[in-house]
Formats: structure tokens, sequence, C-alpha cells
């Protein structure tokens, strides 16, 4: 026994490193950054972000494969999920007013190697992001020259019959990927010039298919003749909703962007709301209106839009869309590396990732180095990979990434905030600490109902209580998403599975809530933690498994490859590991 204690100590104290949290000694307002972000800024970042290849692709493919005229349910699910995730991430972009986002988020409140996880997907998120544009850009360019540079390519070139690959490789894709990632690089004011200049263009144009998709739309186009409103049902109006989701990733951009903010407290979430309220109603609209243009199963999935007005007699007006969705998705791919060098900066910062990829040029003030590799590996993935498949592997990292935010807004609500970390603050003041007990902590008003619970140390039944509710909720999912069949049980045993999640996780909830949480007025705040950040994480879970297997094993591949870096890179150079050791 006496031989085994050392190896026990050693495991122990790994695990320990894998765990330990970031701490945040300087005050909220110090960066090494300039806020010079207004909230319109912001807003215009978010704006940009979420509404490019997913209202000019994503709307007529959906419409097409998955859910026929119900995009538009698909669309409003979507954006239901992605409100409960931004409400997460206006509350840490607000306390955390750092660049990172969601890895910082993770970092500060559930460890170092989750943390790196999350960073490690959301740099997979930005590069599948600005891929997948590229590839719709170029998509768009190739409908409105009548298919000519496909036809050329799959001329010279042929087509690949090859496994996981796209039919053909698109080297104007790869191109409009490396121009992007030149004009980032240029500098900060060339790349937010372009940005919003764009996102003008883009804005007009959609008012623009708004009205005059008005004045076209046939309600005969959603009976039963053409199909019917529904023609997938529900499973379909569901995976359409796993695919819609991508659409509405953009507003983590604005949390990334915080350190720069004048005023993150306010500008933050009011920037998300309006422009995730912005984007939500373009999607709705424009669906409505392209589905009541033309039948949903004549769309054109490539160039759904420009099809449409093409299909009606107004070539003119296609031009026009075509003009504005080539800006849409600029503005989306511009944004893409912009929020990638903030998260390989942040990562970089805390000595998780290569620090050559963070060298800030003397001139651009931008990291030169970061920008052309990832650019690189962008055009690598624009050129190989099919739209399809780049936007299933963008979903899944995505909803990972929001999983993991809204389980840590649970998690920071319930602990003290220590005096010197950068979350702040509370907002109790003077005596009145004294009469409140501390987070974590069971309420006095249930004690004698919950008297067995207070026995546990502050924070530990909340611990137990968060892993049973993610527990259940994946279980819940399961059995609502593939059924007594797929899982070859009996109704008696299917039944008894959902009752048993069920319960598990409602009484998770009700042991959270049971317990004391911090409150602040200097920040924003979720409201009805832990219902909404619970909701949250079983919504994300459920679309996740409404994604293909191939995305699954994709992903897989790729978190090995992260946990391969972490442990052979990135758990040697952590910065707070270096502060642990002594000296």
């Amino acid at each position: 026994m006496a031989q085994g204690l050392p190896s026990t100590t050693s495991l122990a104290r790994f695990c320990q490193m894998m765990n330990r949290l970031k701490t945040l000694e300087e005050p909220t307002r110090e960066t090494s950054l300039q806020r010079h972000l207004t909230t319109l800024d912001l807003t215009l970042l978010g704006v940009g972000g979420m509404v490019g290849s997913g209202l000019y692709v994503l709307t007529g493919a959906v419409a097409k494969e998955l859910a026929g005229p119900a995009v538009l349910v698909s669309f409003s699910v979507a954006a239901v999920a992605s409100l409960l995730a931004a409400l997460c991430y206006a509350e840490f972009g607000s306390r955390v007013p750092r660049a990172g986002s969601a890895y910082l988020f993770t970092y500060v409140s559930m460890g170092e190697l989750w943390a790196f996880l999350v960073g490690w997907n959301v740099v997979l998120e930005y590069l599948i992001a600005g891929a997948a544009v590229a590839r719709a850009c170029s998509g768009y360019l190739d409908s409105t020259f009548s298919h000519r540079i496909s036809s050329f390519t799959e001329a010279h070139v042929g087509i690949w019959q090859v496994p996981f690959l796209a039919q053909y490789p698109d080297f104007l894709a790869a191109g409009i990927a490396l121009l992007a990632s030149a004009f980032i690089s240029c500098g900060i004011r060339v790349s937010s010039w372009l940005k919003h200049t764009f996102s003008a263009v883009n804005l007009v144009v959609i008012l623009f298919i708004i009205i005059l998709g008005c004045v076209l739309v046939r309600p005969h186009n959603w009976s039963a003749e053409e199909g019917g409103f529904a023609p997938f049902g529900i499973s379909g109006i569901m995976a359409g909703t796993a695919t819609c989701f991508c659409a509405f990733v953009g507003f983590d951009v604005i949390a990334a962007s915080s350190e720069e903010a004048q005023n993150p407290q306010r500008a933050v979430p009011m920037a998300i709301a309006i422009s995730l309220g912005m984007a939500a109603v373009s999607y709705i609209l424009v669906s409505i209106v392209l589905t009541l243009m033309v039948p949903w199963h004549s769309l054109d999935p490539d160039a759904a839009l420009t099809d449409a007005f093409y299909q009606r007699g107004y070539s003119w007006a296609g031009f026009i869309v075509a003009a504005g969705a080539i800006c849409a998705m600029n503005t989306v791919l511009l944004s893409s590396l912009f929020s990638l060098q903030h998260m390989v900066h942040a990562m970089v910062a805390d000595g998780l990732f290569f620090e050559v990829l963070a060298h800030v040029h003397s001139r651009t003030q931008v990291p030169v180095v970061g920008i052309l590799v990832f650019g690189i590996l962008m055009a690598f993935l624009a050129l190989l990979l099919d739209i399809e498949a780049l936007l299933h592997f963008h979903s899944i990292g995505v909803l990972l990434a929001y999983i993991f935010v809204a389980t840590s807004i649970i998690m920071l609500r319930f602990q003290k905030a220590p005096p010197s970390s950068s979350l702040g603050p509370a907002n109790d003041v003077g005596t009145e600490q004294a009469s409140v007990p501390e987070p974590g902590q069971l309420r006095p008003a249930l004690r004698p109902y919950l008297g067995f619970l207070g026995g546990c140390r502050p924070g530990t039944a909340v611990a137990w209580a968060l892993g049973v509710l993610v527990a259940s909720a994946i279980t819940l999912d399961c059995v609502l998403v593939f059924g007594d069949s797929a899982l070859h049980l009996p109704l008696w045993g299917h039944t008894l599975l959902l009752l048993l999640s069920s319960v598990m996780f409602l009484l998770s909830l009700l042991v959270l809530g049971a317990h004391q949480q911090q409150r602040r007025q200097d920040a924003f705040q979720v409201p009805l933690v832990p219902l909404t950040p619970a909701l949250s994480i079983l919504l994300n879970i459920v679309l996740m498994l409404h994604l293909s297997s191939l995305t699954w094993l994709r992903f897989s591949i790729w978190l090995l490859i992260g946990f391969a870096v972490y442990f052979g890179y990135s758990i040697q150079h952590s910065k707070e590991s270096q502060r642990e050791r002594p000296g």
C-alpha cells in the first residue's frame, strides 16, 4: 500500500493540473487593447457575422432538402435555441470583458482541460465557418455565370469519387479565403471599413428581397398540391433546425470582442440582443417570401434567392441579390478571421497554444503569421470539402461550445467570487453581506425542509446536481431523438427511462434552485437561472444528436488531435502552471 501512495498522489496532482481555474487578477477595465467599439460597432459586427451564407444558402438548401416551406419554423426554433445561448454569452461578455469568449468563460469556471477543448473547437468553428462561406460565395458566383466555373473545373480536373471530399476541388473558394486573409493581415482599419461597407450593402439588399418578394408571392406554393407546408414532417423541421442553427452563431463575435468595447457591461448585452433579433427577423421573412415566390421543390440549393428571381423573370433583381450575397458572405468571412485571431491570442496568452501564432506585426498591429497560417488552412478546407459537410461540422463545434458556456453560467452563479477576480465584486455592500448566505449555500428559508443538503460544503451539492442535470439531459434527449426502436427497448423500458430521466432533470433543477446565487447590479445577468441555461443545454444536445454519424466521426478525430496538442504542449507551457510553481 505504501508503494501505491506516490502514484495515487501523482494521479491526483495530474487531475488537479487539468482542472485548475484561471485567475484574473487585473481590474476589469484594464486591457492591452484599445476600447474603441461602440454598441453600434458591436451590433454591426454581430449582424455581419450572422446574416451571410445562412440567409443566401441555408434558406434554399434546408427548404428543398429538409423542411420545405417549414424552413421558417426551423429558423424560429434555431433562433430560440440561440437566444438561450446568447443570454449566457451576454452575462459572461459583460462580467468578463476579455478576448477568448467561450474559452475564457470555461477557463474561469470549469478548468483548464475543458477550456482548451472549447478553445480548440472554437478555432475549428471559425475555420469551418470561413471555409463554408468561401465555398458558398464561390457557388453564388458560379451560379451567376451559369455554372461555367464548375463545368470548367470538372472538365479539366475531373470529378472526384473520394469519401469525405467534395465532387471537385473548388479553387475559387480557396482563392476567396486567401484574399480575405490578406485583407485581415493589412490591419484592423482596412478590415473594419470593409466589414461595415459590406454589412450596409447586405442590409439594403435584404430589404430589397423582402419588399420585392412580397409583391411576387403566390400562396398556392404552400398548398397541398405543391407538397404542403411541412412535407418532411417534424423530423425534417428538427433536422433543418440543427443545420439552421449555425446561421445564428455570429453573436459570439460580440462577446469575443468585448475587450475592445467602450462600455462592455451595457454594450455587449444590447448588441447581442439587437443583432440576434435583426438576424432572426431577416431569416424568417426571407424564408416566407422565398417559398411563396416559387415552389420549394424547384429551388436551386446553391443560390436559391438568385434562382427564385430568375424563375419569376426578374433577372436584374437576381444580379442585385447575387451582389448582396457576395458582400454578406465576405462580411462573415472577415468576421470569422477577426474572431479567430482573438481566440488564438487568448490561448497563446495563457500558454496553451503555440506562441508564434500570436506574434503581432509592428506596422499592422495584427498577428500576421497566425492569420496567414489559419488562412491557408481555411483555404485548404474550402478547396476539398463540400458545403454540406462544412456546415454540419461547424454546427457540432458551436453546439458543444454553447453547452459548456451554459454549464459555466450555472457553476459561476453558485460560486463565491474571489475578491481579486476580474469577475468583480458582488453588489452586496457593507453589513448586508453578513445577512446574506454565501453563493452555493442552501437558502435559509429552505433549510427546515432540505436539512440533509445543509450539511454539505458550499458548492458540493451544486456540483453533484449539475452533473446529474447534464447526464439526465443527455439521457432524456437520446430517448426523445432515437426512440424505442433505435435503442431496442421494449415499450415499458422506453417509458421508464423517459420518466426517470425527466424526473432526475427536474429534481436537479430544484436542488440547484434551492441554493443561494450571486446577485449583481454592475453587470447583466441571465434571468431564471438555472432554468434558462438548463434549457439551453437540453436543446443544444437535441440538435447535436440530429447531426450525422459522419459528422461525429470527423469531430472525434479533431478532438483526438486536440488532446495530443494539450498533453504534448499546452499542459507544460500553461501560465497557470508556471504561477503555481515556487520561486
